[in-house]
């Protein structure tokens, strides 16, 4: 789990919002990682649990790159916001990311 905060909505109830990493994958050794990484976050986009990302995140998701000098490649994580139901739901319909 991430970042829990907490959004007082206009009826007064509280919606929880969970910050969490929703999807992960490697880039090789290369010059321009992040041009390297547009097709596969394109891909993942349009994919059913992409799809459902998008509509349902409170936020627009954003990535992050990062190195792995172990394995010399760059790891690429996307991370949304989603009320707590929503959250239930994704990892019912696609289990906890690793």
């Amino acid at each position: 789990m991430g970042t829990v905060t907490f959004n007082i909505k206009d009826d007064d109830t509280i919606q929880e919002i969970h910050k969490v990493v929703v999807h992960r994958f490697k880039v090789g050794d290369v010059e321009d990682p992040d041009l390297y990484a547009a097709q596969p976050l394109w891909e993942w986009e349009k994919s059913e649990q992409g799809q459902y990302i998008m509509a349902n995140a409170v936020d627009k998701p954003e990535w992050k790159r990062n190195i792995n000098h172990m394995l010399s490649a760059y790891e690429y994580v996307i991370i949304a916001k989603l009320e707590k139901k929503k959250l239930s739901e994704f990892y019912l319909r696609w289990g906890n990311i690793k």
